[in-house]
């Protein structure tokens, strides 16, 4: 007969048992294969999560601006090595990294703050992953900015179960709407109102799980960085025209404007990824040109510089003609506004001018004493009675 001891460490086995089949089986089968537990993300299992499907452990309802849900195909199985993992790293102030609609919303972030707030065990929870207080939650949401994702994006998500946030690694897909913070980092998953973080490098072999969508490519992942510094806004590709759109960082896209100063390149360029490397084809080596021999030069005969009817432009090679010595009286113009000669100064010793002499008109034996107004000596009052010395 069986010991009560041995019979009651049997039931606590089997009730344990059961709690756990039941808290699994009330989880869809995308949940088990997460394997997150709480606080730590799991890196070496990656669930795939398409831009309509919620996911495990949604936080909220969809808050999201209604999409088509795409059809999905199933992803490689565990163990599955054909497809070859590639994660780019990319700064959140990257122009053209998020797109969205012209004065459009991504989400609803006033309804997503009601939602939140009307569990204040979910708010206390998605608290603790924004590291902000649960009054502070409407206000962290307004402060951040609702845009989609231009291309398959790795985050920590995190779920909400039994009461408890569990992390897992995840890639969205290039679509899904998103809340991001000033530095460019998504924070909020709208179709399920997960927060989200950074995501976590892999310390081994990588196992994509979920449904795959046309497209996914997982040599084309990226992994987003904070920005250095805090934006005041995002430059993003407006999906109706494919334009550009400066988003202010809070706002909902009722204050969306074309950019003062637009980014160097189309918002059509991919510059999301690095092109890959490709062999280039050998330069041939630069051919020596032939270089022809010169010319001999041709002996040119010199007019003299001294004639008086010399041509006025002397021929290449020969000395510019002698200019005329100047009247003494008279003022010669400067050269400011000429361009300077290429001939070399003093190319020809002058000889030896005497300094001329300046003759006022109306003295012929010499100079005179200027006044103070640089005029002859000539009475200041002519033709006018002097008046008389003031005697005191």
């Amino acid at each position: 007969m069986r010991s009560p001891r041995r019979f009651r460490r049997g039931a606590l086995v089997a009730l344990s048992a059961g709690v756990l089949l039941a808290v699994v089986g009330c989880e869809s089968a995308v949940d088990r294969t997460t394997k997150g537990t709480t606080g730590t993300a799991e890196a070496e299992d990656v669930l795939l999560q398409p831009l309509g499907e919620p996911g495990p452990g949604p936080f909220t309802e969809s808050t999201a601006r209604p999409v088509p849900s795409p059809s999905v195909t199933r992803s490689p199985q565990e163990g599955d090595g054909s497809a070859t993992r590639s994660v780019h790293r990319v700064s959140g102030a990257l122009p053209g990294l998020y797109g969205g609609v012209r004065s459009e919303a991504a989400c609803d972030v006033e309804e997503q703050a009601r939602l939140l707030t009307a569990d204040q065990e979910r708010a206390r929870a998605f608290a603790a992953v924004a590291g902000v207080e649960a009054v502070q939650v409407p206000g962290y949401l307004r402060s951040l900015t609702p845009v989609v994702l231009r291309a398959d994006t790795q985050v920590t998500n995190h779920g909400f179960s039994a009461g408890t946030t569990t992390a897992f690694q995840a890639v969205l897909q290039a679509g899904t709407a998103v809340l991001v913070d000033s530095r460019g980092l998504p924070r909020v998953r709208c179709t399920c109102g997960n927060p989200l973080d950074r995501p976590v490098a892999a310390k081994g072999k990588v196992t994509h799980r979920g449904e795959r969508w046309p497209g996914y490519d997982p040599a084309r992942i990226l992994a987003i960085d904070p920005g250095v510094q805090p934006l005041t806004a995002l430059v993003i590709v407006d999906s109706a025209d494919n334009a550009w759109i400066e988003r202010a960082v809070g706002d909902d896209g009722g204050r969306d404007r074309t950019p003062a100063d637009p980014p160097p390149f189309e918002p059509s360029q991919d510059l999301l990824f690095p092109a890959p490397a490709r062999p280039s084809d050998p330069v041939p080596p630069p051919s020596t040109p032939s270089v022809p021999a010169p010319a001999e030069p041709e002996e040119t005969e010199c007019p003299d510089p001294s004639a008086a009817d010399g041509p006025a432009e002397p021929p290449p090679g020969c000395p510019p003609p002698m200019e005329p010595e100047p009247d003494p009286g008279t003022e010669t113009p400067d050269d400011f506004g000429e361009a300077p000669s290429v001939e070399p100064w003093g190319w020809e010793e002058p000889g030896v001018v005497p300094e001329p002499t300046q003759v006022f008109p109306g003295d012929p034996d010499g100079p005179g004493e200027p006044d103070d107004f640089g005029g002859p000596d000539e009475p200041m009052y002519a033709d006018a009675d002097v008046p008389e010395p003031f005697a005191g």
